[in-house]
């Protein structure tokens, strides 16, 4: 058996080494690689074109969907929702945004974010095709140089896109009246551009209204343009007569802004953007206050009934001013009242405007000038402005017969020389008629008229017998003479009885029961109704300006 087994493990042939083969793959294998190699070359070009992950905070996600809302800039997709949450206070609520690669110039700390949806407000419809199509977060691209991934949206869509050529303007006024975001501003009844925002002051007692004037109206804003307020319908009832002005139909609804530059300014430079401005509550209070003001007191010893604050100061009919405050005061020393009266008066007016007052009234010594037409008799007076409404106004005139005075320079403010009012004049012409035919006898001129025509009546009688029993033979220059005479006295006859009855005509006028006398003091009742219902209608309308449109709204 040894030897056997030692036989057969001869016969077993030698193992040889093969040489070492290189790698090779099979051909199974290469569809999973290419696959693969696509894969890693869409991850990578994925990663390369990746846009930028932003948050943005709303108050609320009315409209906001994952995977569906879109981002919007001009109306071009530039990213997707992809993510909402809930604030840790709950106070708002977290948007997680994709933005494509292109748009990754627009995240800049300015840009603003708000979410597109219908919207009606003022006379402004906006986002209607987001009925059908959703709602979508638009994008207005801002202009600073700073990055930013986290931003607040808003909750308004932005009055202006900041792309927009124009600047916007800064204004203070105490009452915001009827103005709101999109309310137009007007330069010449010309729509230039609209209001921005409104906001209170912080210390609550005004209002700072910002407006955008778009290019090229910004450059007639100067820093002396004055801006009023344009809402509505203004309506003035003064001295004048009644005054309706309105910008246009969309000032009526959304209110507005007017602003004007004066002539002697358009060649300034224009205003700087953010520039502040007062805005004020109407047009002509916005020109009084462009020009300079003096004060000036007034003092009348008449009645000043009809005056009131805001009534108009006249040189021969052209406004110089305004009444500001009107008092009552004793003098204690005559136990009898005065009314100071005081105003502001605008001194540029008296000046030649061809000397460009503006500019030149700083070089002017207006105190000389007044000084000068006081001492050749300018005054003020108490004047009637209007019949109709009854409103009177302080009248500056020159009057050459006035006694002797001057401006109280010393008192503050100086005090200006007055003559009495000319309906005060009127008065006491007529009283002054009134007492002299009061003091006439009447009575006794027409028992005079009657003892004279019983007279004369007797002495024609007298005189017709005389003819009658004249002798035929009486010459016919006689009989001539006689008749003569007996004509005289009957013509004389005839003028007594037309006196006496003129006599008896102004007695009965002038009695306190005569009928001419009722009609006259019933005609100044009707008078008098008709402008205090005129006042009460201009004190309504003052109040409710809507009643215009509306009309009179009924009492609940």
């Amino acid at each position: 058996m040894t030897i056997q087994n030692k036989t057969d493990s001869s016969k077993i042939p030698d193992a040889v080494s093969e040489p070492r083969r290189r790698f090779s793959i099979q051909l199974v294998w290469i569809i999973p690689i290419i696959a693969a190699l696509i894969a890693l070359s869409l991850a990578v070009t994925s990663y390369i074109d990746r846009g930028e992950t932003i948050t943005i905070t709303f108050k609320s996600g009315d409209g906001l969907e994952v995977g569906k809302t879109k981002l919007k800039y001009k109306d071009v997709d530039i990213g997707e929702v992809k993510g909402l949450a809930i604030a840790k206070d709950r106070s708002h609520i977290i948007v997680t945004a994709e933005l494509s690669k292109d748009a990754k110039a627009l995240l800049v700390k300015d840009t603003r974010f708000w979410v597109v949806r219908a919207r009606i407000t003022g006379g402004n419809v906006s986002g209607l095709s987001t009925l059908i199509a959703g709602s979508y977060i638009g994008v207005d691209a801002g202009v600073s140089t700073e990055r930013m991934n986290e931003f607040a949206g808003l909750e308004t869509p932005p009055a202006i896109s900041q792309d927009i050529p124009g600047r916007q303007f800064v204004m203070h006024t105490d009452d915001v009246g009827s103005l709101d975001t999109s309310s137009p501003v007007f330069y010449h009844r010309i729509q230039v551009g609209q209001v921005v925002s409104t906001e209170l002051d912080h210390d609550g007692k005004g209002v700072t209204v910002t407006a955008f004037i778009r290019s090229p109206f910004d450059k007639y804003v100067k820093p002396n343009s004055i801006f009023w307020h344009a809402s509505g319908v203004d309506l003035t009832l003064n001295a004048s007569g009644v005054k309706i002005n309105t910008e246009s139909i969309v000032s009526i609804l959304l209110g507005g802004i007017s602003f004007q530059t004066l002539e002697d300014n358009l060649d300034d430079p224009p205003a700087p953007s953010n520039s502040v401005f007062t805005l004020f509550p109407g047009k002509d209070e916005a020109f009084k206050h462009s020009e300079v003001v003096e004060t000036y007191l007034i003092v009348f010893k008449e009645s000043v009934r009809g005056l009131t604050v805001g009534a108009t100061v006249e040189l021969r009919g052209v406004p110089v001013g305004e009444v500001t405050r009107i008092n009552i005061a004793l003098d204690s020393r005559k136990s009898d009242f005065y009314i100071p009266v005081e105003i502001q008066l605008y001194p540029e007016r008296l000046h030649d405007h061809n000397l460009k007052a503006l500019k030149k009234y700083k070089q002017m010594d207006t105190r000389r000038l007044l000084d000068s037409l006081v001492a050749h008799g300018l005054r003020a007076e108490v004047k009637s402005g209007n019949l109709l409404t009854g409103q009177m106004v302080v009248a500056l005139d020159i009057f050459p017969k006035a006694s002797a005075a001057k401006i109280d320079w010393s008192a503050t403010p100086p005090v200006f020389p007055t003559v009495s009012g000319s309906m005060e004049q009127l008065q006491k012409k007529l009283i002054s008629i009134v007492e002299k035919i009061e003091r006439m006898p009447i009575e006794e001129i027409a028992v005079d008229a009657r003892k004279s025509l019983n007279s004369l009546d007797a002495t024609l009688k007298s005189a017709d017998k005389l003819l009658k029993n004249v002798d035929a033979a009486i010459v016919p220059e006689a009989r001539s003479v006689l008749v003569e005479a007996k004509q005289s006295l009957e013509e004389m006859r005839k003028t007594l009885l037309e006196a006496q009855k003129t006599i008896g005509g102004a007695g009965k006028l002038l009695a306190t029961d005569a009928p001419l006398q009722i009609d006259i003091r019933e005609s100044l009742r009707e008078v008098s109704r008709a402008a205090h219902s005129l006042r009460i209608l201009g004190e309504y309308l003052e109040q409710h300006p809507e009643a215009l449109i509306r009309g009179k709204q009924e009492d609940n």
